[in-house]
């Protein structure tokens, strides 16, 4: 009975790592086709979550497509990727992209962020 219940929780510890593993990559992905320069901006904004699209639109002066197309997004390669629970943080060769999972993936919460010590990132793509 031990050796049954040792190896269920080995191999749930294995299911979670590797849970947590594509999750990492899941999330990589979605920071990096938003922040591909050669990406089309309306498909930037379909990765962006709900509340963050809204919140560039909010002033209706432009639509998300425009509004991101005059936001400098250095995207590069993924060079680190931290989940917890539901949000990420993926930091790129020239940037730092926040994401949150839906059902529908991965999706942008914030982009173009800027450390500020011990306040919280300035990013010029941002949600409420």
């Amino acid at each position: 009975m031990r050796g049954t219940a040792a190896g269920l929780v080995t191999a749930g510890a294995l299911a979670l790592t590797g849970c947590a593993a594509a999750s990492e990559a899941d999330a990589g992905a979605v920071a990096t086709a938003f922040e591909d320069p050669r990406g089309d901006p309306q498909d930037r904004c379909d990765l962006l979550a709900p509340a963050t699209r809204a919140a560039l639109e909010a002033d209706g002066a432009a639509p998300c497509a425009d509004v991101l197309g005059d936001v400098q997004l250095p995207g590069g390669d993924v060079t680190a990727v931290e989940v917890w629970g539901g949000d990420a943080q993926v930091r790129l060769g020239g940037d730092v992209v926040f994401l949150t999972e839906t059902g529908t993936g991965w999706r942008v919460t914030a982009a173009a962020c800027e450390p500020r010590g011990e306040l919280p990132y300035d990013c010029e793509v941002d949600g409420p």
